[in-house]
């Protein structure tokens, strides 16, 4: 048997073939009776757009660097971007300070309810608290990020004098970045998931310090070399616009309304020499979260008419529970390609609504952040 149609559309962000049905008449089957069903009506095929480099447009060409990690040699202090570092909300939503426990039995679904014999105990985050101290907790944090330092083949400063280091930051971490939300309290930071999100936020965020003679945290390129607007080529069925200072034919739209707007206070700005819509662009920062690796997708890369040449990361960002996350890996990003320097200056801007776009541009351009 043949598909009638091979065109694929695009589903949740994947390239997927249509359903088709298929039916089958041989050998009668008279102990099932047979449900003559109406022929469906062929769906219309979506519109789909050819998105790729506009050779005649070479003059607004991007090349960005691919970032897959970062190294960084500690030979004696280290220090932490308190502006960048994201906090932890001890959010009762995530872990209730309160849980009633039975002896389970299944219902007739296979669930498992309260509504059996049995008496219901309550557990209680109270009896951990009381047996916990704040202190001890930081002692615990500090520890933690001292041992995995010290592994760290190019750290050559001795866990003695990096755990002083490490207790101060994690002692003003929790303090000033720990955000309860009653009835969840600072000390809960020492229950997992919290813990363990702290531990990455300051492992991220934690540097050498240049300001005491330190070697800056450099950026570990990925072996395929540059990215470039220049190979983007592929297929899509989601808007499209056209722009006119893009290397690109179109930029995409991922949101309804909000890409596109941004992207049209991008193009008409007077400080913008070129931008790409990172979509089929491969333009990726690295973080870490949760326990895994991940890759952070920004909106836009932008080229700026300074000089020496700049560029601007630009992110448009509704809710996002990790948006905060996000940005602190994408200022790590920024400030190691930028010890590096053979990649020009660049700098990274979060606009919670399209109308910022604007006044961010002209703000990184005349605070010098790039």
């Amino acid at each position: 048997m043949r598909r009638a149609s091979y065109e694929p559309v695009e589903k949740d962000g994947k390239q997927l073939l249509t359903e088709e049905i298929a039916e089958v008449f041989g050998v009668p089957f008279e102990i099932i009776p047979f449900k003559e069903s109406k022929t469906a009506a062929p769906r219309p095929r979506e519109k789909r757009h050819h998105v790729h480099a506009i050779p005649e447009k070479d003059r607004f060409a991007i090349r960005f660097p691919r970032v897959e990690g970062y190294r960084q040699a500690v030979r004696n202090r280290i220090a932490i971007d308190w502006n960048t570092v994201p906090p932890i909300r001890v959010e009762p939503t995530k872990i209730p300070p309160e849980v009633g426990m039975k002896a389970g039995l299944p219902n007739n679904k296979g669930r498992f309810t309260l509504s059996t014999v049995g008496k219901t105990v309550l557990a209680s985050l109270m009896e951990w608290r009381n047996g916990q101290r704040l202190q001890k907790i930081v002692f615990q944090m500090a520890t933690a990020l001292t041992r995995d330092h010290v592994r760290r083949p190019d750290c050559v400063v001795p866990a003695h004098a990096l755990f002083p280091q490490m207790r101060a930051i994690v002692d003003r971490y929790i303090r000033e970045k720990v955000e309860p939300i009653p009835p969840g309290e600072m000390i809960d930071v020492g229950v997992s998931p919290y813990y363990g999100w702290a531990i990455e936020a300051l492992l991220a965020a934690i540097h050498p310090d240049k300001s005491s003679g330190e070697e800056p945290e450099l950026p570990i390129y990925d072996k395929r070399g540059d990215g470039l607007t220049g190979n983007v080529d592929f297929w899509t069925s989601r808007d499209v616009r056209e722009v006119e200072h893009s290397h690109l034919n179109y930029v995409v739209a991922d949101t309804a309304k909000w890409e596109q707007s941004a992207a049209y206070f991008i193009d008409t700005h007077n400080l913008v020499d070129a931008f790409v819509k990172n979509s089929g662009l491969g333009f990726t920062i690295p973080y870490f979260h949760n326990g895994q690796d991940h890759d952070y997708v920004p909106d836009f890369i932008i080229r700026l008419k300074t000089e020496p040449q700049s560029h601007l990361i630009l992110e448009v960002k509704g809710y996002d529970e990790l948006k905060e996350i996000k940005a602190a890996a994408a200022h790590r990003w920024v400030k190691a390609v930028n010890a590096d320097g053979r990649h020009g200056r660049w700098a990274y801007e979060m606009a919670n609504k399209p109308t910022e776009t604007a006044k961010l541009i002209e703000g990184a351009v005349s605070a010098g952040k790039v």
